[in-house]
């Protein structure tokens, strides 16, 4: 813990006044500028990088020799890691059932072979995702149907849910983006009056709760990664959940072709299975997810609370049924008016040569090349027509996500598991380019 922390009201004078007092610690650098050099962001030193992901230790080197040793590598030559790991995380996350896959987007594409979406159907998804939430639709040469996002939360906003079902809706899929879940509750009440069921891309929310729950059983179940960059990792996977045991049965089928449990099939079956070795990693990454996260909350909320005192920034907001974020992403809004008009593109820049580095994040989906390229989709215009794919291309309008778009600034996750000082450091870093945003426009 730092010595002479960083605080709110400190925070704020120093940037009103202008002063050093906005930081919590001199610069050790003989070289550093002083703050009222006009260039003195462009010439920073770096700080130390961020902490180090994925992070692992004998446990994992462990269970990938037990692995190799066993010389049962697959599940279908062994069943044993995967197995155990389907019963701990199902555990961990308060389910009864879960399907361990090959990715977080496989364990999409196994949740909509359950169900057996297809051709004609719709899914409801957000404009605000990754482009894996898309494909998992059009791999099913389903229809997305884009929904636009919430300001405060950068999720996708409930209430337009309603109004973009239609008769040939068959899933709501709202996205819990960068651990922040979506309102379940709007979610559950549309999926109980419209009849439709709702699966949740839970890919970035692990550990992430929804009234004390953990998030992925909300609906009839939710979709988990373990992609190199996620909060658990076994550099690949994914796992499906639920409390359904029918759809659970539907899920394992679909994931892995012959020896079927035993349910109604939906003559559609693919190779999504996990490995063995994968299966050992995430046991040990299992057993120290909860600390990360304690950790990650930790700091989190210092982060909000010192950044929502700078001008032009604002914290991705909870709704009020999260009682706990995953902290996958740190998302903020940036308002280049707060800062002299300095471009987020610039913005980017200062706070990566002051050794901290965030991105943009995502661009806007809903009219994105993948967008384009499947209103011209020679499958598509059959299945749906030419002037139906025209239609879809053209209703594909978005307002809010595109604001969100222009304005979001990520942090990683790994940037939450460092000490408080990291997180006042962080913090001095934009209130610095803030502090100096005027100078840096006027010699730009």
């Amino acid at each position: 813990m730092s010595t002479n922390p960083l605080n709110r009201r400190r925070l704020i004078a120093g940037i009103a006044t202008g002063t050093a007092a906005v930081l919590s610690k001199p610069q050790t650098s003989a070289a550093a500028p002083a703050p009222e050099d006009t260039k003195a962001v462009a010439k920073a030193k770096p700080a130390k990088g961020t902490v180090g992901w994925p992070r692992w230790d004998g446990r994992e080197e462990e269970g990938l020799l037990d692995v190799l040793h066993s010389g049962k590598w697959g599940r279908t030559g062994g069943d044993r890691k995967v197995a155990e790991f389907e019963a701990a995380f199902a555990e961990q996350m308060q389910a009864q059932y879960c399907v361990a896959t090959s990715s977080g987007t496989t364990a999409l594409f196994t949740a909509l072979g359950a169900l057996n979406i297809g051709p004609g159907d719709e899914v409801i998804l957000p404009a605000y995702t990754w482009v894996a939430t898309f494909n998992a639709i059009t791999t099913s040469f389903a229809l997305p149907i884009f929904v636009d996002s919430d300001l405060e939360t950068l999720q996708i906003d409930a209430n337009k849910v309603d109004a973009a079902i239609s008769d040939a809706t068959k899933l709501l899929l709202p996205v819990h983006l960068g651990g922040i879940p979506a309102d379940m509750d709007r979610f559950s009440e549309i999926s109980k009056a419209r009849q439709v069921p709702v699966i949740a891309d839970a890919c970035q929310s692990h550990l992430a709760e929804w009234r004390d729950v953990p998030v992925g059983t909300q609906g009839l179940g939710g979709c988990f990664s373990f992609q190199a960059s996620k909060n658990m990792t076994s550099g690949e996977g994914g796992a499906v959940i639920t409390n359904d045991e029918e759809f659970a049965n539907k899920c394992y089928n679909f994931h892995t072709p012959g020896n079927p449990k035993p349910t109604d099939s939906v003559g559609r079956a693919a190779n999504f299975r996990l490995t063995e070795f994968q299966a050992g990693v995430l046991l040990a990454q299992l057993t120290r997810l909860e600390e990360n996260a304690k950790t990650r909350d930790a700091n989190g909320a210092y982060l909000n609370e010192m950044l929502s005192e700078i001008p032009g920034i604002t914290p991705a907001k909870n709704y009020a049924g999260c009682t706990r974020n995953a902290w996958h992403l740190y998302m903020f809004r940036y308002a280049p008016e707060q800062f002299s008009n300095l471009p987020r593109s610039r913005f980017l820049q200062e706070l990566r040569t002051l050794g901290l580095t965030a991105s943009r994040g995502y661009d806007q989906l809903n009219t994105s090349t993948h967008v384009n390229a499947l209103a011209n989709n020679p499958h598509y215009q059959r299945i749906y027509g030419k002037q139906r794919m025209a239609q879809w291309l053209e209703a594909n309008q978005c307002p809010v996500n595109d604001r969100v778009c222009e304005e979001a600034v990520w942090l990683g996750h790994r940037n939450l598991l460092g000490t408080r000082s990291d997180m006042e450091q962080m913090a001095e870093k934009i209130a610095k380019v803030q502090k100096l945003s005027s100078k840096l426009a006027a010699a730009s």
